[in-house]
């Protein structure tokens, strides 16, 4: 019995270990995959490499204020002179970093509650579902807005309001697929033969939730580059003089009609990110899903 139990679990292991590698390349066929993997990768390029890749200071202030774009400044100079491409490409860095704790944030909070909640039930799940309820009943930019105006504008408390509102989504998206992996036949094997509770969680149970979490993390990293820029464009993220996509684009808008470069460059660069996130979002939820899976 023991011996046939054991060779369940194997059997479950190898099939998911051939489902997981045809996914790469699923993913390098779809034209939108390929776009949006490109767009990520530039953008993870620029964040990085800022310190290489910036001709300028981002911060210094030149007497050269609103150039147009040109042989020395690229993407032109904004209102103190500063170059308007190292700030963008400084402002990269701002973007990644919201992105990483936040949505890190927002997953080790709902996602670890989600997945105690689906497993165990009980006042767990009853009480962090009332939480999950009363969050959802209001607008996620006004919960950051309203928590970022009571704590005090700074990238911090950007960084943890966004994750602390983000993780509703990751609670909801972790409990859903828990509760139906936990009456699998080889969750029930691998009790059978004795393994405790976290084996069960860790080898069993998250290996085979991970794609629609990695799927909302995507598509959560997007938004809070996206929340970011906003709380950032109102004075309640990034300050000055630090780069940031948000407060360049507040700055610029005010000269529009004389230099708009000032403010059309941030907008591109939040466009452009957003726009390659949920791309890459969109395919591997295409991916991840059988059911979405084309033949």
């Amino acid at each position: 019995m023991a011996l046939s139990l054991m060779a369940t679990l194997r059997r479950e292991g190898t099939d998911a270990a051939g489902a997981r590698a045809g996914i790469a390349r699923r993913l390098l066929h779809r034209p939108t995959a390929l776009a949006g993997l490109t767009l990520v990768v530039l953008f993870l390029m620029a964040a990085l490499a800022a310190p290489w890749l910036a001709p300028f200071d981002p911060v210094t202030q030149p007497a050269r204020r609103l150039l147009p774009p040109g042989a020395r400044y690229l993407l032109g100079t904004d209102e103190f002179g500063r170059d308007v491409l190292s700030r963008i490409v400084f402002g990269a860095r701002v973007s990644l970093e919201v992105g990483i704790v936040s949505v890190g944030l927002a997953l080790a909070l709902g996602g670890t509650t989600g997945l105690v909640a689906g497993y165990r039930l009980g006042w767990v799940d009853g009480l962090s579902g009332r939480v999950v309820d009363v969050l959802f009943a209001f607008p996620s930019v006004i919960l950051i807005i309203a928590i970022s105006g009571v704590v005090g504008p700074s990238l911090r408390t950007a960084m943890l309001a966004i994750g602390l509102v983000y993780a509703p989504v990751f609670w909801r998206v972790v409990r859903a697929p828990t509760l139906t992996a936990v009456q699998q036949p080889y969750v029930e094997s691998a009790r059978a033969v004795g393994a405790g509770r976290v084996r069960v969680v860790l080898r069993y149970i998250v290996p085979n939730i991970a794609a629609p979490v990695i799927v909302q993390a995507t598509l959560s990293f997007s938004t809070a580059v996206l929340s970011e820029a906003t709380l950032s464009f109102l004075g309640l993220g990034t300050q000055p003089p630090d780069p940031s996509w948000g407060t360049m684009l507040a700055a610029g808008r005010r000269f529009m009609e004389l230099a708009p470069w000032v403010a059309v460059y941030p907008g591109l660069a939040i466009a452009l990110t957003v726009l390659g996130l949920n791309l890459l979002g969109d395919a591997l939820r295409d991916a991840l899903d059988p059911r979405l899976r084309q033949a």
